[in-house]
């Protein structure tokens, strides 16, 4: 069930209704509720794959008291082994197995052999990566001893596949987002108020801008060869627009959505575009997926408490698996290293932390350094986001060596083929990010603020795209 569709707009009210006017009474029946509209919400892509999210359920249900029941570190460790492998092993064989399978040939091949690959056709079930992580989270934090086992299942069910974040993040960890599945909730008006104003910005973010930016985003990357440098830059600026609306718009809506019920669901993007250099923007970037990988790879490999050498050891392990996190092309390898590469400097020079600050504090423009750290900052950026869209990596190659090919005459945009309201839409969508720099999002306030919502739903109604209710990019990952 898409956020952008009529059906979730109709799925979500009767949900609410029933959540806050018939099981306010009971926190039992209110998590029944929330599970029951968790399976139907994932069910409406695929039914079928209902089963894999309940058995990963259960699995990690039944670890996490295995666990608690034991003192024994060899026993707490072959329990924790079992739920990687499970998580892991689904994950890697849903989403890797065919990957996997057609590099193996390909290398057999090269060295003179021959073999008959047997290649499957598996569908990746929607929002895998991210309850694999988030079911990990529970295990891993029960063997390190911070977080006590759960003894209701429906609630740690509930958890598991709670329907706001449950299919692209984001990716919340079970010692934020489990006890609030067992803690009295209670209507609060406030925090409605936001979360409706919240969903209304998500899908400003989604309709207005990144479906607009789509469409123009995947002309120039499939027919790259034909186009200019100009068109290509422009190109890649669209996808950059398209990516970040696109799965922060989740986002928004997703944390919306869920304060809507009263649960508090962590920030995923922080305006990554307002970055001065890569070490920020990666803490900007899909925030949970990134302190993921901080608290669970990064720090358990030594993190930046050992020599320099296995510092960059770990960075670029940390890279490269977030890279192939999201999905099983050399591409998003190559992506993962070259965020490596621009951000091991950084970490070499000890100014890898220097901006932690909000750009511009107390001031309404940024100074020249500022301006010309965030533009750098922005182009390494677009370098790596033409890896990520390409379909491989030759084609990467290509598209960058048409942008320095040096074809910049204005003839050759081909205006016509572009939406002429689209770069003054993101102009003004910049502008407001701008100067809500310092909020979590820029409508973020219990005041009712008629004229700045009323505004955003005029222009998703006169720019939105409307004509196909379009899947949010995050979904094949």
């Amino acid at each position: 069930m898409l956020f952008n569709s009529i059906d979730f707009a109709i799925f979500l009210p009767i949900v609410f209704i029933l959540y806050w006017f018939i099981f306010i009474k009971s926190l039992k029946y209110q998590n029944i509720l929330i599970l029951a509209a968790s399976y139907v919400f994932y069910g409406w892509w695929d039914w079928r794959f209902l089963s894999l999210l309940l058995f990963s359920s259960i699995v990690d249900y039944t670890i996490g008291l295995q666990m608690d029941k034991t003192s024994n570190l060899k026993s707490r460790k072959l329990l924790l082994f079992l739920s990687l492998f499970v998580n892991l092993g689904l994950l890697g064989f849903f989403k890797y197995y065919n990957f996997f399978i057609d590099n193996f040939t390909t290398a057999f091949t090269f060295f003179g052999g021959t073999i008959q690959p047997n290649s499957l056709s598996i569908i990746l079930p929607v929002g895998i990566s991210f309850y694999t992580f988030q079911t990990l989270s529970y295990t891993i934090d029960i063997y390190r001893q911070k977080l006590e086992p759960t003894r209701d299942f429906i609630g740690f069910a509930a958890f598991v596949a709670f329907f706001p974040q449950l299919v692209a993040g984001p990716i919340e960890r079970a010692t934020n987002l489990l006890p609030q599945f067992f803690k009295k909730r209670e209507f609060n008006k406030d925090e409605a108020i936001i979360g409706v104003k919240q969903i209304i910005w998500g899908l400003f973010k989604k309709i207005v801008i990144a479906d607009n930016c789509a469409q123009f985003a995947n002309e120039i990357f499939a027919n790259h060869t034909s186009f200019s440098s100009a068109t290509l830059i422009l190109g890649v600026i669209y996808f950059s627009f398209q990516i970040y609306c696109d799965f922060s718009g989740y986002s928004d809506i997703a944390i919306g959505t869920a304060r809507l019920f009263n649960f508090k669901l962590m920030v995923n993007f922080r305006y990554p575009y307002f970055s001065r250099d890569i070490a920020e923007f990666w803490r900007r970037w899909h925030i949970s997926l990134t302190t993921w990988f901080r608290d669970y790879v990064y720090i358990p490999l030594g993190g930046s408490r050992v020599t320099r050498t296995k510092q960059i050891r770990n960075v670029f392990i940390v890279f490269i698996v977030s890279g192939f996190w999201h999905g099983a092309n050399w591409t998003f390898i190559v992506w993962g290293a070259i965020n490596a590469l621009f951000f091991i400097p950084l970490l070499l020079s000890n100014k890898n932390r220097i901006n932690t600050d909000t750009i511009a504090a107390n001031r309404i423009f940024p100074t020249f350094i500022e301006i010309v750290s965030l533009f750098s900052t922005y182009c390494i950026a677009l370098f790596g986001w033409v890896f990520f869209r390409a379909t491989s990596i030759k084609t990467a190659f290509e598209y960058i060596g048409g942008i320095f090919k040096g074809d910049f005459s204005i003839e050759m945009l081909r205006l016509e083929r572009f939406s002429f309201e689209l770069l003054p839409l993101i102009l003004i969508l910049l502008g407001i990010e701008w100067f809500s720099r310092n909020s979590e999002f820029p409508l973020c306030s219990a005041k009712p603020n008629y004229i700045k919502v009323g505004a955003v739903i005029i222009m998703i109604l006169v720019f939105g795209s409307f004509s196909i209710a379009q899947d949010f990019i995050y979904f094949q990952f």
